[in-house]
């Protein structure tokens, strides 16, 4: 057995297990398997051409050289990008820690109550710090949430400005460069007419719907933008802001001068710059868009003893309800960036941010003191921890740079600096020695800082905020390490059980894919040095774009979009590009399968396509006379088309070749949906079936973790006529030749996360990332075969099989009153989480086991499923009294003195012998999601307060 292979640690059952479980399928070999359940036409023909395998050691001895290219210089760009100091405590015990990191998306919130409680923190300190009523529990960078802001604010016009079709919306001129990228990327589709202009000259006559103000300017000028937002609302234009979050601690709120909408990222809380991501963006607004604001919300409820419990409130999967009517496309958020920005809200406390933020601005008061003195000038007469100097930036350039210094340079003439948390007056005297020797002078040491602001009396922040206790309790890294492992204790995560969550591919995050992401090497490079100091970085993203081109058997691949589905919308910008270009703007027809995922229509309606959906079979299968008909009918406006493959019903269908065929035969494109990518990696792939582009979700087939929601990262890649378009940036050149513009605010988005997904590819190579796949397989097949005789599978392959999932049939059991919810909430008490639930088909369950578990898992997860089984035989709809309505059980339930229900204790909590030795405790009983959507409370103050104003 070799020991070093990384494949004997990732793939879960063992060679000695492999017999068993293929005596349980009936199936000889593996080989037989993959025969017996992938169409023969669609397999590869040979094997992946990737590098060999690495072992652990060896990668990480490769990782470790790799970052020694990268050149870490002091870097003043600015821009939303500040180097950043995270706490030791938060480091250690969140980013470090699976506990926090390899948690799911907190649907089940009965076992997410501690997580939720820190993105309750998360929204509590942002409406505090933005003045606005409501915030979500994060987006995925600043300028998206910008773009999501434009799109609300268009989604709520008043019913005149929409009779009236207008669809102006005005950008300051201050607007960070890679935001307003991104918003021309996000208003072409829609039609929305953007105005780029000077503010303070805004014509508030003109049919203007919204406008976004940069607070301070990307020039770091901080402007009063009171009357202009009083002047915005007289002519019924609605406005965003998007603020500096550290800021915010010294200026007035955007609330206080009453924005409709401030967003903004919340990475200079502790959060590393990673080359560009991933942060958590934040996104702030009137309580009266509840029903709008994109994203997802933590709200306050209470469980059925009326206890105080928190879950995802209103919209939880506001695109799967609505579909091609969402507002938004947005499936993932950044949990675990949000976590940790939350964390450092809580550990600084009021007076902590207080300090870091009058430390920034005093420090750039004494450099613009110091380089005035040298006889430059400074332009910005109201700053927050920005300066502009008046230089020659060629010179300055040059010295910077020999002395391991970055600025940006916004024209010729201008070098701006960017002060921040980690800056020291030794700092301050390295750059004042650039500017005077470029100056030709002697620099005059700085010893203290001044004792002033560059803020004015009028904009300076009066209100209080973090005044709740959790923000002022937990200052010493005892109290905030056990804080943090109290409310890591109410979490069921991967490193207490498998999560077999269908379609979400909750495998192994290792150790050795994780630990570069606490190197600073890795950590504090700014995404907009130049090139040549993120050398390291280059390799492994030019890596790990080759890897996925080759795995996806296309010819190009950009890894810019920050989640899958915004690699989705990626994938039609450019399918729309591609027609653009060949004259065809007329081409606007989406046809979407009816099981697809939500994401899949709201994704077509923002790229602005028109939606057609094509019915399926009995079988699950897409109705391939359906989908004929509808490509023919609509072939002289034929767009795209949108498939997951194998498909959302876990089946690979066999005709999958023939309906790709007819999408290019009526002019169209094929866009393949990667969530079910660990099915094919190494097997077959999008360039064998006929597609033209996919999105891959590294935070599933490529072992990026969930981090609770997100981080995710969805790159799309292409065949070749769609190179050309993959998209650009504007201060960092990539992207293709007729790159679309911006998708993501950095260059190549989560680039600190994609370091996960290399290491997994590199350590697997062709050889395991087949055998991954296959293992899934067959972990699948062995769920399917075990549960045999007890669920009913919905849909299975021509021969019987499943794919890398199932869709196990609960509604039968409504005859004994149980729905899946209850079959859900039971499977808590047994240690699990529950897999899918009512996706894509209500009442159901989908299974994806993943290659990671071992067979020990895979029996005690069936064990508990025959478990419940067997409970919902024995209970009658006209009795609601049963273990299965009562779940989950929590420990209070079970030491009460009083125990008023027909079955013991002990069936409650240990209903299998294996419990007792690993049991995870529910904190809550089952929430009531209802009551919290009545009662919408979305910040942390005590339920006291909220029942006295109900009352």
């Amino acid at each position: 057995m070799k020991t070093d292979s990384f494949k004997l640690r990732h793939i879960g059952p063992s060679k000695k297990d492999l017999s068993s479980m293929l005596g349980t399928i009936k199936a000889d070999s593996i080989d037989q398997l993959i025969f017996e359940t992938v169409p023969n036409d669609i397999l590869l023909k040979k094997p992946l051409n990737l590098a060999t395998a690495m072992s652990e050691q060896e990668y990480s001895a490769h990782i470790q050289k790799l970052s020694a290219k990268n050149k870490v210089f002091k870097t003043y760009i600015g821009l939303g990008y500040h180097e950043a100091c995270l706490p030791a405590v938060i480091q250690r015990n969140i980013l470090e820690n699976p506990g926090w990191y390899t948690a799911y998306t907190p649907y089940q919130a009965e076992i997410a109550q501690g997580r939720l409680e820190a993105l309750l923190n998360y929204q509590t300190m942002i409406c505090d710090l933005t003045g606005m009523e409501l915030a979500n529990a994060s987006l995925l960078d600043e300028s998206t949430a910008a773009a999501e802001a434009m799109t609300m604010l268009f989604a709520v016009r008043s019913r005149d400005q929409k009779k009236n079709e207008v669809n102006k919306f005005f950008v300051s001129e201050e607007m960070l460069p890679q935001t307003l990228d991104l918003l021309k990327t996000r208003a072409i589709p829609l039609d929305i007419e953007l105005v780029v202009g000077d503010h303070q000259k805004f014509d508030f006559s003109s049919e203007f719907y919204g406008a976004i103000l940069q607070y301070p300017g990307k020039s770091g000028q901080v402007y009063d933008y009171a009357d202009f937002v009083e002047k915005a609302h007289q002519a019924e234009i609605k406005v965003a802001v998007a603020a500096d979050i550290l800021s915010l601690v010294s200026l007035k709120s955007p609330g206080s001068f009453d924005a409709d909408v401030v967003v903004g990222t919340t990475q200079r809380f502790g959060i590393p710059l990673g080359y560009g991501g991933p942060h958590a963006a934040y996104f702030a607004t009137r309580e009266a868009y509840k029903r709008n604001i994109p994203g997802r919300i933590i709200g306050v409820t209470q469980d059925m003893n009326g206890n105080r419990a928190l879950r995802m409130a209103l919209q939880t999967r506001e695109q799967h309800i609505k579909r091609d009517k969402a507002t938004s496309n947005i499936c993932t958020a950044q949990v675990l960036l949000a976590v940790m920005a939350g964390m450092y809200g809580v550990y600084h406390g009021p007076e902590g941010l207080k300090y870091i933020a009058s430390k920034v601005n005093v420090l750039a008061c004494t450099l613009s003191d110091a380089l005035k003195n040298l006889g430059y000038k400074q332009i910005n007469s109201s700053y927050f921890d920005t300066i502009s100097i008046q230089a020659n930036t060629i010179k300055i350039k040059e010295v910077a740079e020999a002395h391991e210094v970055n600025f940006f340079y916004p024209d010729t003439e201008t070098v701006s600096i960017s002060l921040n948390e980690a800056t020291t007056i030794e700092d301050l005297n390295t750059i004042v020695a650039i500017f005077a020797k470029v100056a030709g002078k002697g620099a005059v040491q700085i010893k203290e800082i001044v004792n002033s602001s560059s803020i004015p009396k009028n904009l300076e922040r009066t209100t209080e905020f973090l005044t709740n206790e959790v923000f002022n309790s937990y200052h010493s890294e005892t109290e905030l390490m056990r804080y943090i492992k109290k409310l890591e204790r109410k979490d069921l995560s991967l490193n207490h059980s498998m999560i077999a969550l269908g379609s979400c591919t909750m495998k192994l995050n290792a150790a050795s894919e994780m630990l570069p992401l606490s190197d600073p090497q890795w950590g504090n490079i700014h995404p907009f040095v130049p090139v040549d100091q993120a050398q390291g970085y280059h390799e492994v993203l030019k890596t790990l774009e080759d890897q996925l081109t080759e795995i996806t058997g296309f010819s190009g691949t950009s890894l810019q979009p920050n989640s899958g589905a915004q690699g989705e919308f990626a994938g039609l910008m450019v399918i729309r590009a591609y027609h653009e270009s060949r004259g065809d703007h007329h081409r606007n027809i989406c046809l979407i399968p009816s099981s697809a995922h939500g994401t899949n229509p709201a994704s077509a309606v923002m790229a602005g396509m028109k939606v057609v959906v094509t019915k399926a079979t009995e079988e699950g299968n897409i109705d391939v006379e359906d989908l004929r008909e509808k490509a023919v009918k609509h072939k002289d406006n034929l767009a795209a088309l949108m498939v997951t493959y194998p498909s959302t019903h876990g089946v690979y269908e066999s005709a999958i070749k023939e309906i790709t065929q007819i999408i290019h035969d009526n002019g169209g494109q094929v866009y393949m949906d990667g969530a079910n990518m660990n099915a094919q990696v190494g097997l077959t792939n999008p360039g064998a079936i006929g597609a033209d582009v996919c999105h891959l979700n590294l935070h599933k087939t490529f072992a990026i973790p969930h981090g609770g929601g997100g981080p995710g990262v969805g790159p799309i890649c292409v065949a070749k006529q769609l190179v050309p378009f993959l998209p650009g940036n504007p201060i960092i050149a990539t992207g293709g030749e007729k790159a679309i513009t911006a998708i993501s605010a950095a260059p190549w988005g989560s680039s600190l996360a994609c370091l996960i997904s290399y290491g997994y590819i590199t350590m697997l190579g062709a050889k395991g990332l087949k055998e991954a796949t296959e293992y899934a397989i067959l972990n699948a097949n062995y769920i399917k075969e075990r549960l045999d005789g007890h669920y009913n599978v919905l849909y299975v392959g021509e021969r019987g099989r499943a794919a890398h999932e199932m869709i196990i049939d609960c509604r039968p059991f409504k005859e004994n009153g149980i729905e899946v919810t209850d079959i859900a909430k039971r499977l808590m008490d047994y240690g699990f989480h529950a897999p899918t639930v009512s996706f894509p088909v209500a009442g159901t369950m989908m299974i994806e086991p993943t290659e990671s578990e071992s067979k020990e898992e895979l029996d005690r997860f069936c064990d508990a499923m025959i478990s419940i089984r067997q409970e919902i035989k024995e209970v009658t709809a006209d009795n609601p009294n049963n273990v299965l309505k009562n779940a989950p059980h929590t420990m209070a339930m079970l030491t009460a003195d009083t125990w008023d229900f027909p079955y013991s204790r002990e069936r409650a909590a240990y209903p299998l012998s294996y419990i007792v030795e690993n049991k995870f405790w529910p904190t809550v009983r089952r929430v009531d999601d209802a009551y919290g959507d009545r009662n919408l409370i979305c910040t942390c103050a005590p339920i006291e307060e909220y029942m006295e104003a109900e009352a």
